[in-house]
């Protein structure tokens, strides 16, 4: 007599989009809606006197993008935002499109954090305030390391000048917005098991 091995349960979402059942029209709907909502927020934007490079909400909605989408959907998501905004959308920070400006090179590091986070999110580092916190971190430096050295490139500077002007004055923006993060993201995790059947 044989016995037949019990069926292993379906396993869980990997990111907050897979909370909802996948199709393809979905998939695309967060794609556009994700490209939209970090266009959106990168239009809260201060300029700031002595740099080239404004402070505004565009890392942050890129990185919570990332980790709600997953590395497929939100590299897709971030290469919309850049291509669209390549080709003369105007909704890079203060209205900007094209190429040629000095913090060009942050959005293209925004493709590669969200598909950063989107991996790690996937692995489960979005759902404890601790790991979160580092998934911020590593997402926000991914950023700096493609735009510093385009910020360096454009305006002709060397790399201390780079740093003082592209990522030491928004060091602690970036400290608040991996502590909302730290809240949001695994806050949100809670409430799906507390709901999801």
């Amino acid at each position: 007599m044989t016995t037949a091995a019990a069926p292993r349960p379906a396993p869980g979402p990997r990111v907050l989009a897979d909370v909802v059942a996948t199709s393809r029209v979905r998939d695309v709907l967060l794609v556009v809606g994700g490209a939209g909502l970090v266009a959106l927020a990168s239009q809260i934007a201060i300029p700031l006197g002595f740099t080239p490079v404004p402070l505004s909400l565009g890392t942050f909605a890129v990185l919570v993008v990332g980790a709600a989408l997953g590395p497929a959907r939100a590299t897709a998501s971030l290469a919309l935002f850049l291509l669209a905004g390549v080709a003369g959308v105007g909704w890079f920070a203060d209205g900007h499109a094209g190429w040629q400006f000095a913090s060009f090179g942050y959005i293209l590091g925004y493709v590669l954090a969200a598909a950063l986070v989107g991996r790690l999110a996937s692995r489960g580092a979005d759902r404890t305030p601790l790991a979160t916190v580092g998934l911020m971190l590593a997402g926000g430096a991914v950023v700096y390391a493609a735009g510093v050295p385009w910020l360096m490139a454009f305006l002709g500077v060397d790399l201390p000048t780079a740093l003082g002007l592209g990522v030491v004055p928004f060091l602690i923006g970036d400290a608040i917005k991996a502590v909302v993060a730290a809240v949001l993201l695994p806050g949100t995790w809670a409430l799906v098991r507390r709901f999801r059947p």
